[in-house]
């Protein structure tokens, strides 16, 4: 299926989102907190969006997808890639300082084992952001958004691209772990400082995490008129699991 829809999977997903998703993908980006030089590993990397947005950040990235029709249809970024089972990664342990993984989650068979295996390859203190579909709590966007992915999804797929494999991806929500149950997948893989945090009203979410085992730094004095943990203006407070970084 993956494999079918390729060719017009980055077209598809800027009409269908109406271009947001490649803000989404710039806060996965940022959701990282690594520095430029730092080797991050894009798994289900589809065809590349992620890893251009890292490199334009200065990062080295690597892909790996198990769809080669995905691989072959990468452009535009110099990144190795690898054909490889996100279940089964192909790359020794502690190799990368962060992961990243853009609405995959829902596809993967066995997202215990796989989350398991991005803690494997990560080092110590290496970060996790993982972007995915949500459904929001406000009740009338809840309707809203259900509906645009119900009733559009499918027509512009058929449209523009597959109709099956749009009308999969739309049945594919209810694959997606609940929010308490995917944080509490992610501490039992061996993450820490698991956050998640809404975008878009909820129609998106953002969760990141840190790997455990790193040696943890004695926190600095707070600022007296800041919050150590605030949010800008007009940003979702993020939900906490696990101790801070």
């Amino acid at each position: 299926m993956f494999d079918t829809i390729a060719p017009r999977y980055e077209l598809v997903n800027d009409v269908m989102t109406f271009g947001l998703d490649r803000r989404w993908r710039r806060r996965t980006i940022a959701g990282l907190e690594l520095a430029p030089g730092s080797l991050v590993l894009d798994l289900a990397c589809g065809t590349g969006d992620l890893l251009r947005g890292l490199e334009r950040a200065e990062m080295r990235a690597v892909g790996v997808d198990l769809s080669a029709g995905m691989l072959a249809g990468v452009r535009n970024t110099a990144a190795p890639l690898v054909h490889g089972d996100g279940a089964a990664l192909p790359f020794p342990d502690q190799r990368f300082d962060g992961c990243v993984s853009g609405f995959a989650l829902r596809n993967f068979a066995d997202l215990p084992a796989v989350l398991a295996e991005a803690a494997r390859v990560l080092r110590p203190g290496g970060r996790l952001a993982l972007l995915e579909v949500d459904r929001p709590d406000q009740p009338l966007l809840a309707r809203a958004n259900r509906a645009w992915c119900e009733l559009a999804v499918p027509r512009i797929g058929a449209l523009l691209s597959d109709p099956a494999a749009y009308r999969y991806l739309t049945a594919s929500y209810a694959y997606l772990p609940p929010r308490r149950e995917l944080l509490a997948l992610l501490a039992a893989a061996g993450f820490e400082a698991v956050e998640h945090r809404p975008l878009s009203g909820g129609i998106t979410q953002l969760v990141t995490a840190t790997r455990a085992g790193a040696p943890r730094l004695r926190p600095a004095p707070a600022r007296s008129g800041r919050s150590a943990a605030g949010t800008g203006p007009g940003e979702d407070a993020p939900t906490t699991v696990g101790g801070g970084r």
